[in-house]
């Protein structure tokens, strides 16, 4: 029997993955088998789980963070125990659970009986092939029950939501058989998912279960008393089971479910006719339940795709559509999301003091919840900034604030300066971003790193000021690492190097062309590789007054 592993993310539903392909991998690049590219503390490539011969072993993958096996650091290569607990990030896993389900209707338990050993008198399996040929034989009429088939062709016919389809189907599976109990299951993300119940207290084999689902065969026992195996069967014993089926929900290229019917008494006991009817039947519904899903996720993916486009117009409303002309500075500044919103954010606000502050800020994650952060730090920005604030004590308010609002699963990384244009003299905070490079004219390069950690974790931290000073010529290039992190085909990434050459290359140029060459360069060097981050660059440089003001190209 497969092994599973129970996955836990925190603040999520859990779910169950059958280990069946012999390597997962677990980290935040959507390469790997279990993906979490949104959790903080996650690596690319985190932890593998890996089959030699019969046992299963876990590995860290020299992961920044490391990994944890019930509570201890995971060290070297380890043999997996059933009940084992993985920490990666904020994900637990736990291999191989096999607890029971406490007051559900249906619970899948372990039994030592093999469906497929059981004597030919009292057990029969069908494969799908034996119902081809058996519908196309002479005798059809006499193995379908046409009427059935013909109520389950009209009611299948008919449009309904999936919540009404799963019990209608059970429904029709169980009176065409005269079953008096019944279970319809689908595999939703590699678990069976219990959508349709017809009785309770359901105690099901796994070994049925795997067998149906994996070899796709339909199983009927005709009489479990006369059944050498499945006579000392507690699970059937104790539900006095005497008659049984079960059958594949299946679509021409795969298995979607399953369909369980039994009968707690022996009035009439199933017959290979009735296994038969209920396999065709399956058949039937399962691409009709198959039709449905396609249905209802397009549905639901036009009114993403609205909301999405509606949610990206209001979001670049938020961020500056054009730099402020400042006398002494070419300003430019531009972001890309890497879905239809991001969370990466720029700004430039005149402060009271006649100075002008430049900021980007980067949440961790991508998508809605991303922006949705973005957009609130934008708003705690401008209420603060309204304040004539030194900038470590606005920052300081600023982190208080977030870290009261931010979910224990985000953060924000925060650069912002303040610039005297005619003096070029500026003062600035770095909350755990990029550190910003300070390219002067003679080719020299400065990083901008005091400040403190990033935002929205730690409550009661102080935030510290740098101070510097632009001269002519001199190049501010602050960016988010969505730029440096930009991954190409192989994996490579576009790194600091590559920037700061990019930048060094054109500093004698205006600010927006400095920007478009930087994006040219990470552009070229990712080249047909799917964007992985947000992309957000804002250059500052200081030259002569009649040279400033430049805008975006």
């Amino acid at each position: 029997m497969p092994h599973e592993l129970l996955v836990e993310p925190e603040g999520a539903p859990s779910r169950t993955i059958r280990l069946e392909t012999g390597r997962i991998t677990v980290g935040r690049s959507s390469e790997n088998e279990i993906s979490y590219p949104d959790d903080p503390v996650m690596s690319r490539r985190h932890l593998v789980i890996e089959r030699v011969d019969d046992d299963w072993w876990v590995e860290d993958l020299k992961s920044k963070n490391g990994s944890q096996l019930n509570g201890d650091r995971l060290t070297g290569r380890c043999r997996l125990q059933e009940g084992d607990r993985i920490t990666v990030g904020r994900l637990t896993l736990v291999f191989d659970n096999t607890h029971e389900l406490g007051d559900q209707t249906v619970v899948f338990v372990d039994d030592d009986t093999d469906p497929g050993s059981t004597t030919a008198s009292t057990s029969v399996t069908v494969r799908p092939e034996d119902v081809e040929a058996a519908l196309s034989s002479p005798e059809t009429a006499g193995v379908i029950r046409i009427q059935a088939l013909v109520e389950a062709g009209r009611q299948l016919s008919e449009h309904r939501p999936l919540a009404e389809l799963f019990p209608m189907i059970l429904d029709l599976a169980t009176k065409s058989v005269g079953a008096r109990r019944g279970v319809l299951a689908t595999i939703e993300h590699g678990e069976l998912v219990v959508r349709a119940t017809r009785g309770d207290d359901f105690r099901i084999s796994r070994a049925v279960r795997d067998q149906v689902l994996n070899e796709r065969k339909s199983l009927l026992v005709l009489d479990t008393s006369q059944d050498e195996m499945l006579k000392a069967s507690m699970t059937i014993v104790q539900q006095r089971v005497r008659s049984l089926m079960a059958v594949p929900l299946r679509t021409a290229d795969k298995v979607t479910g399953l369909i369980y019917v039994d009968m707690p008494d022996l009035v009439r006991p199933f017959t290979t006719d009735d296994l038969t009817l209920l396999t065709v039947l399956a058949n039937t519904a399962a691409i009709r339940i198959e039709h449905g899903r396609l249905v209802e996720v397009e549905h639901l993916e036009r009114l993403m795709a609205k909301d999405l486009e509606q949610a990206a117009e209001i979001q670049r409303r938020l961020l500056p559509c054009e730099p402020p002309r400042v006398p002494s500075l070419d300003i430019a500044g531009s972001s890309v999301p890497c879905r239809s919103v991001g969370g990466d954010y720029f700004d430039y606000m005149p402060l009271a003091d006649g100075r002008l502050a430049v900021m980007v800020g980067d949440v961790a994650g991508k998508g809605m919840s991303a922006a949705l952060l973005m957009s609130s730090l934008q708003a705690r920005v401008q209420i603060l900034a309204e304040e004539d604030d030194p900038l470590a004590k606005l920052v300081t308010r600023l982190n208080r604030s977030v870290a009261a609002a931010c979910p224990d699963n985000r953060f924000i990384t925060f650069f912002m300066a303040a610039i005297e244009p005619g003096t070029g003299e500026f003062s600035y905070v770095n909350a755990g971003h990029n550190p910003p490079f300070l390219v002067r004219a003679s080719g020299t390069i400065e990083t901008l790193t005091e400040g403190g950690p990033i935002l929205g974790v730690l409550r009661g931290i102080v935030y510290q000021e740098g101070r510097g000073r632009l001269n002519r010529g001199d190049v501010l290039t602050i960016y988010s690492d969505g730029v440096t992190e930009a991954t190409n085909l192989v994996d490579d990434e576009f790194g600091e190097d590559r920037l700061q050459a990019e930048i060094l290359a054109h500093r004698h140029e205006s600010a927006d062309r400095i920007a478009a060459a930087i994006g040219r360069a990470v552009h070229g060097f990712v080249g047909e590789a799917p964007p992985a981050d947000d992309l957000t660059l804002l250059v500052v440089r200081r030259c002569d007054d009649a040279t400033a003001g430049s805008q975006i190209a």
